[in-house]
């Protein structure tokens, strides 16, 4: 075990301003999501959704320092045949991988469960690693209600933790240790306190015994929130305060850092958490986000499964990263200088998809090609964005849009002749739909 390798990419996941996306779903897990969107949950759809944060190549090298992959994920190639592994890295990320089975009840515990998976980590693990994975993720499942948990169940879980964090390190590989206690019930935020400080005791306990380097690992545990159930709100103040209390009096300093889980937050509630809690200072590890639904929920509405959404999608990853790391510049008044914004970032958008077409389209030409079929895609496309931007840009001047005195009034007008230019929509169409055979 080289302590100090792990110990590098422990520190890089965890680096200033970024945080690790949780992309690691089961299949019945994403196919509840994709659900709810309307998108059936095939193996070529979960690829394609996937494929689109991992090409968010802003986003992902600004903001995300790992991504926590799926087993079929993992093996995966997007539709150019670069493999998902490879996407990640060269947007300066690290691949990592969930290695956990799931749960099952946990005999003599009724209401409680054990995550399995430890019988073939070891010859996992080094497979993982060959594939491009640096680190892991294994999740333990605490529930509160009447009588429960247990200890059987939280020193369970926390062994389990411990074997699994010991079997990473000898494969060269930074544990996620991740004791979750679920915010489902109907406990107050102090209930949550005591169970989520008594689990974190237990587990650094059975880290130690089972000689995991505290310098080599990440812990990714709940915050500590009122149950769902409970009818209750605390104030982001309130969650900061008692979640850093409890912190402090369980987590070795030696750990490089946190990276919280959402736990079933919402996108807003998960960020200003995290944020009030940045905002104490003074803490002797970093803390980070290592959302998945938090993360994904505005992409996931806005992708849809249809490719003409990717640049939509594309973009509200990119807002939903940012609003995650600039929470504090959020409390200012918002008004139309904000919705402006928000047009000129879609204009943007538009323009750079109709850039890279007709770059991705000119280079095969320069190659000795004459793709007619994706000439005309190209002429479609770029025209129908040039007049969409051309329209919001009159819009944007107001009336001096509409006068000859200014520039946009002129550009506007020749934007309107590309259309027809060089062949109409109808015709390019026409060239397209034939070339299928039609």
């Amino acid at each position: 075990m080289d302590v100090a390798e792990l110990n590098k990419v422990a520190e890089a996941m965890v680096a200033p301003g970024k945080g690790i996306l949780a992309a690691d779903e089961s299949s019945g897990t994403i196919k509840k999501r994709f659900d709810s969107i309307g998108v059936e949950s095939t193996e070529d759809a979960r690829r394609d959704y996937r494929e689109l944060l991992f090409r968010s190549a802003d986003a992902m090298k600004n903001h995300i320092s790992g991504v926590i992959l799926y087993d079929e994920t993992i093996w995966q190639k997007g539709k150019d045949g670069t493999p998902l592994v490879e996407l990640i890295k060269k947007a300066g990320s690290i691949p990592g991988i969930k290695v956990d089975e799931g749960t099952k009840p946990l005999p003599g515990c009724p209401g409680e469960t054990i995550t399995i998976g430890l019988d073939k980590l070891a010859d996992r693990l080094p497979k993982y690693y060959e594939q491009g994975a640096r680190f892991a993720k294994w999740r333990a499942v605490i529930d509160i209600g009447p009588g429960i948990p247990t200890y059987t169940a939280l020193h369970a879980n926390a062994h389990a933790l411990a074997r699994y964090a010991a079997l990473c390190q000898a494969a060269r590989i930074v544990p996620i240790v991740e004791p979750e206690v679920l915010m489902d019930g109907d406990h107050d935020i102090d209930r949550c306190y005591l169970i989520t400080e008594w689990m974190l005791k237990e587990t650094f306990q059975e880290l130690y015994y089972n000689r995991v380097a505290l310098e080599g690992m990440v812990l990714k545990p709940n915050m500590a929130v009122p149950g769902k159930k409970s009818g209750r709100k605390a104030s982001a103040e309130e969650v900061a305060e008692k979640t850093v209390k409890l912190l402090k009096a369980t987590v070795p300093a030696a750990v490089p850092g946190i990276a919280f889980l959402s736990g079933g937050q919402s996108d807003e509630e998960a960020t200003a958490h995290l944020d009030a809690m940045n905002k104490i200072g003074g803490l002797p590890w970093k803390l980070t986000f290592s959302y998945g639904r938090a993360l994904q929920a505005a992409p996931q509405k806005a992708w849809s499964g249809k490719t003409e959404n990717v640049a939509a999608a594309q973009r509200a990853f990119d807002l939903t990263l940012e609003y995650v790391k600039t929470r504090e510049t959020f409390g200012k008044p918002l008004g139309q200088h904000q919705a402006l914004r928000h047009r000129v970032a879609e204009m943007a958008i538009k323009l750079e998809a109709a850039r890279e077409l007709t770059y991705a389209t000119a280079r095969r030409v320069v190659a000795g090609e004459y793709p007619v079929r994706e000439i005309s895609m190209a002429k479609v496309f770029t025209c129908r964005v040039a007049n969409e931007v051309a329209d919001e840009c009159v819009q944007m001047h107001g009336g001096a849009g509409y006068m000859r005195e200014y520039g946009i009034e002129r550009l506007w007008r020749d934007i309107r002749l590309c259309r027809i230019g060089g062949g109409t929509d109808e015709i390019m169409l026409d060239v397209v739909g034939k070339s299928f055979g039609l």
